[in-house]
């Protein structure tokens, strides 16, 4: 998978100032969306590209491996994983100063000597320094990797359906940087900066704090916050289309913003849900504070439907 760069400058930002951008109208936070869009899906376009390749007549088979992977990992640290086109991701926070990965590898193909050739190339390896871990996937559509690899690799077999699922468990403290592909993503216990692009996904995300932010370009987007405020500097999620459900405690304190940017509505059933300044709470934006408020939660949908609601407790 591959992030595009918007732009010439040679300086990377932040997750600070990706939370701190402020649009001055509803049409520059469409452009904003748009071009954010880029990250989560410029892999997936680039490879839509092209004829696709042909794929061998007859039945496929199916062959699914587990690969297990532990490596020491300090709290603070930061992970980043670049996902399969296809394929989940979950990551869980947990006690141990150790990132655990399990990923099931499933290939397709119609015989054992074309296994082995799918094999060699979709996998997925680690780039490690210090405090940073990279998990990043290899296969057939990184074209830059066959390139270099498997030059000989058939074009035959380059249309096979292949998929990795990864189990991911790293320490609570950890900066995440999570690029996934059209799969199902799954996200807890853990608290950080943590950045999240995918093309396609349905997504669970239960966030405990630090600073969040995540462009998603169709599905539908789960959120719960359990605790009773946000332990950090704020959330920013992104959905070009789709569902956003958010839920949120009894008792919760923070100040809420959501738009609509074209089609669809916002429905709050959140008790205790405020006006906080103009314009209020509509079915197309909210300024709302809840209880006391405190840190900033914007969700941003541009065609389709937020829900504000109470947490099941």
């Amino acid at each position: 998978m591959v992030i595009c760069n918007l732009g010439s400058s040679d300086r990377t930002e932040t997750n600070s100032e990706r939370l701190s951008l402020r649009p001055e109208s509803r049409i520059s936070q469409m452009l904003m969306l748009t071009l954010l869009l880029c990250l989560s899906g410029a892999a997936f376009a680039s490879a839509q590209k092209g004829k696709a390749a042909p794929v061998p007549t007859g039945p496929l088979l199916k062959r699914t491996t587990t690969r297990h992977e532990v490596r020491r990992f300090a709290y603070g640290g930061t992970l980043t994983i670049v996902g399969a086109p296809q394929g989940s991701i979950t990551i869980e926070g947990w006690t141990k100063n150790e990132v655990d990965i399990t990923a099931e590898i499933e290939l397709q193909a119609s015989t054992e000597s074309d296994f082995d050739r799918l094999a060699a190339v979709n996998n997925f390896f680690f780039d490690e320094d210090t405090n940073h871990l990279r998990i990043l996937t290899t296969g057939m559509h990184d074209k830059s990797f066959m390139r270099q690899v498997a030059k000989d690799f058939p074009k035959a077999l380059l249309g096979l359906p292949w998929s990795i699922n990864y189990h991911i468990r790293v320490p609570i403290s950890t900066d995440l940087e999570i690029h996934a592909g059209n799969g199902a993503v799954g996200l807890s216990g853990v608290e950080g900066a943590i950045v999240f692009t995918a093309p396609q996904t349905d997504a669970s995300l239960t966030l405990l704090g630090g600073i969040f932010t995540a462009t998603v370009a169709l599905g539908k987007v789960s959120v719960i916050i359990p605790g009773r405020s946000w332990r950090g500097s704020g959330v920013v999620i992104q959905l070009v289309a789709g569902e956003l459900n958010v839920e949120l405690p009894a008792g919760f304190s923070g100040d809420i913003d959501a738009d609509i940017l074209r089609s669809g509505k916002i429905t709050n059933t959140f008790p205790g849900l405020e006006v906080r300044e103009r314009p209020g709470l509509s079915e197309r934006i909210v300024r709302g504070r809840a209880g006391a408020g405190g840190a900033s939660l914007k969700f941003i949908v541009g065609d389709g439907n937020i829900f504000i609601k109470k947490k099941i407790e």
